[in-house]
């Protein structure tokens, strides 16, 4: 599979491009911005964009949705419970970042945990960890040993939890039964900042010893 991640945006989002080798066909993850730059890996790696994915609906993780939507045809998906933050986007982004960012994206449709995401021979689990918001999703690459796990883990840190919908417990919770019940060489691949694994979080990161106790 074809992996490759630009850093994008205001707020420094990773942004994530799937590619089937075979097929050609792609999935992005958290187009938070830059969409010439991800039109551009498209184009590099000779790929047809299928699907567009977030982990969770705010608006630093989809300010290129739109754009990317209008440009490509692909459609968009998430969790049902972050359709209102993705509603509230331009609002949202006129708050923190002072500007509109103008339409927001068209959702084709909800995911659902234990749904597969399949788009040529690329597979991702979908798994609910809320708390950062409440449609926080973590999608398991299974045959890669990875996990995108948005703004719900960090490398050394876990996702805020002071915004609207957001719950320490949950969150917790969440990472503790869909996260660390990987096994430990599965990658962090995170919505900010740098890689991590699974193993260096549970025995590592201040936040999720306690919870192994």
């Amino acid at each position: 599979m074809i992996l490759e991640t630009l850093v994008v945006g205001p707020l420094q989002v990773n942004c994530y491009i799937l590619g089937c080798e075979h097929t050609r066909l792609a999935l992005v993850i958290d187009p938070g911005y830059n969409m010439r730059g991800i039109l551009a890996v498209l184009a590099r790696r000779q790929l047809r964009l299928e699907q567009i994915t977030a982990t969770h609906g705010h608006f630093d993780h989809l300010l290129a949705c739109h754009e990317l939507q209008t440009r490509t045809g692909a459609p968009f998906y998430l969790h049902a419970d972050d359709r209102p933050l993705v509603a509230a986007m331009r609002r949202t982004c006129m708050s923190w970042l002072g500007h509109d960012p103008g339409e927001i994206p068209a959702i084709a449709g909800d995911l659902t945990p234990g749904e597969v995401i399949r788009v040529g021979d690329i597979a991702l689990e979908v798994r609910h960890t809320p708390g950062h918001s409440p449609g926080s999703i973590t999608l398991v690459d299974h045959a890669g040993r990875r996990a995108f796990t948005g703004d719900a883990l960090f490398a050394g840190s876990i996702g805020r939890t002071d915004l609207p919908g957001g719950s320490l417990a949950t969150l917790l919770g969440g990472i503790r039964d869909q996260i660390l019940t990987l096994p430990d060489d599965y990658a962090v691949l995170p919505g900010h900042g740098e890689a991590s694994t699974v193993g260096a979080e549970r025995w590592g990161n201040p936040f999720l010893i306690e919870t192994e106790e």
